[in-house]
């Protein structure tokens, strides 16, 4: 029960928690995205962009206002999400082929610009565990991000310090000729959350 207070408490004191009850964005996830994206210049109109563990949807809400009408953008999630406007949905495990091959059939043979991903694993508690977990599912989103890429796509997601990291981005250097790390304001300081910025030339 101590450790609920301590998390209401912290919301209720979080500036960006704030922020987004009195905006229309559905979490403050969106703020770690829309500080990135103004320093990076991520996305622009008419792009196509995969939204991976998309739900609430604040992240796809955001990249509906900047990329839409001419873009399209798929936003897939385990969890069930509200729709939002002109933004393509698909509930499922995106590691499954039959949830692939609905992404796929939704590109219409065409490739992704930029994959992002604030996809994070369950969490157990056991520092070992969690950062293995964490670790896999980044190399599931580079997995998938390499089969639907544009020879010059991008890649955005969220990683956790720890163990495999340095190898992770070994990994991401042997696909991407920019490698580049990310700690947002809105991500918070105690947080091992950061963000990587994968990009082609």
């Amino acid at each position: 029960m101590k450790s609920d207070k301590r998390w209401l408490q912290r919301q209720n004191s979080d500036p960006y928690v704030k922020q987004a009850r009195n905006s229309s964005y559905r979490s403050r996830a969106v703020y770690k995205l829309q500080q990135i994206d103004q320093r990076d210049k991520l996305f622009r109109p008419g792009q196509l962009v995969v939204d991976l563990g998309a739900a609430p949807g604040s992240w796809s809400q955001y990249v509906a206002e900047k990329i839409l009408p001419s873009g399209k953008l798929i936003a897939l999630d385990i969890l069930e999400m509200q729709p939002i406007k002109d933004v393509e949905f698909i509930q499922g495990d995106f590691t499954e082929q039959s949830v692939f091959d609905q992404c796929l059939q939704s590109l219409g043979g065409k490739r992704a610009d930029l994959v992002i991903s604030d996809l994070a694993p369950n969490l157990t508690g056991i520092r070992d565990t969690d950062q293995a977990r964490s670790m896999y599912l980044s190399e599931l989103v580079l997995d998938f991000a390499s089969r639907v890429l544009t020879q010059h796509g991008s890649l955005l997601l969220k990683v956790f310090e720890g163990s495999g990291m340095e190898q992770f981005k070994r990994s991401l250097s042997e696909q991407f000729q920019k490698v580049s790390v990310r700690k947002p304001d809105a991500s918070r300081a105690a947080s091992r959350e950061f963000y990587i910025l994968a990009r082609r030339n």
